[in-house]
């Protein structure tokens, strides 16, 4: 293995060269104590950065196996270790010369605790994946800055990473601690008959819109469970918990305009990962089969079975296998719904703002003016509680204009100035009180849901001969000629999760080819990832897949239900 002096003296030998003389870097090198993995050379200053590996062996790296003694512990160690590598890399990152050149990018994530690939930390050794560019004045190799950056500025972030003392070993503790803690509070749920669980104390609201970091504490309101619905935990690290419950069935949550309503629903989409210690959100946890669905219209949906939902459309068109290339709300809604069951969908959670009104009720006086024969869409109120009387899928809707759903509702939560209080009683009193002259227009609900095969020559991502399939950013992959809008996968929320699923399209067609369903295919594609790390994602095999986070089956599904030549083989 060559040494850090050859590489120097390389990079010497190369300044003012024309930038493809980085390719002689390309290899491992020896940076005691560490060993430099240089996996791939960029071509050009403007291309995606070079991708690099920094590894030290386990027994400098010194982390205890306790650090390491699960899934869930490893998973939240590495989270950590790239979150302390990324802080280190940014102080030295700064743009040099043309490009990209002098940036150092860690991929370390946001506010959630995910599997990520970012940073390993084995039996063997713990190592750090980077994105460097090499910087270039025009398109010549600047040698010496080059130098800096992997001799020093790279090594920098594996010394206070790496080794297992260099890190703040409390916020290690606490970052595991928090994981682990989430981790059972959502084992804990379906033995306790609740879709989600929100601790007392937790702060809920962001700073701002665009923003997923938690308000200030001096502007927010601390969550608090009405008495009713409060419950307690035994946690391995928190001990005793209080907090909500949200039970099985259906859950109401109203209230007024900017009482927190939206902002509830929201925590409770994103309780399906645990969160970093500070987030507020630490200890709100939902069972992972939870989706959040809305209308999207516009979308393309693909031979779905809408039929317990919509039926007897104009023209005579078979909502048995329903086919669009643009979607009214309505239909893509239902759509959603179907698609979500078919992968095993165990809780819905529906926010009306963000629904087709006409899917969530039909009132009774538009009951009168459009008769039933008329109208092909049986409303979601009339479906809700077969959902789960049948089927055993729970629903959480935020509502504020549609008191009719009083009848159907198990629970019904009132946000007021970000506080929940328990009206359940009020509200069977009102509905009571106040009965709805509208008609139930549900049919004995059937879902009959067969797992659709996509065609594997449908997902084929060839483009002027040459196979293209890249991630636009967090709502947006580009699959051969097309591309496929993700903005409506909410639970999406990490432009890593999309490069994973990008890499899931890489290999469903060949899984598609011998597998019954879509469903069977993902799952396949998931043991694979279960047994060899995120890594087998990796469009790079053996190299650098150091931007790669863990995505359920349920959002690699919804890419696949949102491309637009998706074709799908008959039974």
């Amino acid at each position: 293995m060559r040494n850090a002096s050859e590489l120097s003296g390389i990079l010497t030998r190369i300044d003012g060269a024309g930038y493809k003389a980085y390719k002689d870097i390309h290899g491992s090198w020896s940076l005691p104590p560490f060993t430099l993995f240089i996996d791939h050379v960029q071509g050009d200053p403007y291309a995606a950065p070079s991708r690099m590996r920094l590894r030290l062996d386990a027994a400098d790296a010194a982390f205890p196996p306790g650090t390491t003694g699960t899934r869930m512990r490893t998973i939240a160690c590495e989270d950590f270790v790239a979150r302390v590598a990324r802080a280190e890399a940014s102080r030295h990152s700064r743009p040099i010369g043309t490009g990209g050149g002098g940036r150092i990018h860690v991929d370390a994530g946001g506010q959630e605790i995910l599997h990520r690939t970012a940073a390993r930390v084995t039996g063997e050794y713990a190592e750090l994946r980077l994105s460097v560019g090499l910087p270039a004045q025009g398109r010549r190799v600047m040698g010496r800055a080059a130098a800096g950056i992997l001799l020093e500025s790279v090594p920098a972030a594996g010394e206070v990473s790496l080794f297992h003392d260099s890190l703040p070993l409390s916020g290690l503790a606490d970052h595991i601690d928090a994981a682990e803690d989430h981790e059972r509070l959502a084992a804990l749920l379906p033995g306790m008959g609740l879709v989600a669980f929100v601790a007392d104390g937790s702060l809920l609201p962001r700073e701002s819109g665009i923003s997923d970091v938690p308000l200030p504490d001096d502007r927010a309101v601390r969550f608090r469970s009405p008495d009713a619905l409060r419950l307690e935990v035994e946690l391995p690290h928190r001990g005793p918990v209080s907090g909500m419950g949200v039970r099985e069935g259906v859950t109401l949550i109203a209230g007024g305009g900017f009482h927190g309503k939206s902002t509830l629903l929201e925590a409770l989409s994103l309780g399906i990962y645990p969160h970093v210690p500070g987030d507020g959100r630490e200890l709100v946890a939902s069972r992972p089969d939870t989706v959040k669905v809305c209308a999207e219209d516009g979308r393309r949906v693909e031979n779905v079975n809408i039929s317990a939902f919509i039926s007897n459309l104009p023209g005579g068109i078979d909502t048995t296998r329903f086919s669009t290339e643009n979607a009214s709300g309505s239909t893509s809604q239902a759509s959603y719904i179907i698609e979500s069951v078919e992968m095993g969908a165990g809780a819905f959670l529906i926010d009306e703002d963000i629904s087709a009104t006409n899917f969530l009720i039909r009132d009774a006086r538009m009951q009168r003016l459009i008769a039933k024969e008329k109208e092909p869409i049986t409303p979601y109120i009339d479906m809700v509680r077969p959902l789960y009387e049948n089927h055993g899928i729970s629903t959480v809707l935020v509502l504020g204009g549609a008191g009719d759903y009083f009848d159907v509702a198990d629970t019904v939560i009132a946000m007021s100035d970000f506080l929940p209080v328990d009206v359940t009683t009020r509200a069977h009193e009102i509905a009571s009180e106040i009965p709805t002259p509208r008609l139930d227009e549900g049919e004995p609900l059937r879902l009959d849901i067969e797992g659709r095969r996509p065609d594997p020559r449908s997902l084929d991502p060839g483009k002027g001969g040459k196979p293209v399939i890249k991630c636009r950013g967090l709502t947006s992959i580009q699959l051969g000629r097309t591309d496929i809008d993700l903005w409506a996968l909410m639970q999406l929320n990490d432009r890593s999760q999309t490069r994973a699923i990008c890499g899931y399209l890489r290999l469903l067609p060949r899984e598609l080819s011998s597998s019954p369903g879509l469903r069977d295919a993902i799952e396949a594609i998931s043991g694979q990832v279960e047994q060899g790390g995120l890594d087998a994602l990796s469009q790079y095999p053996g190299e650098h897949p150091g931007d790669i986070a863990y995505v359920r089956g349920f959002e690699v599904a919804g890419a696949v239900n949102r491309l637009r030549s998706l074709g799908v083989l008959d039974k």
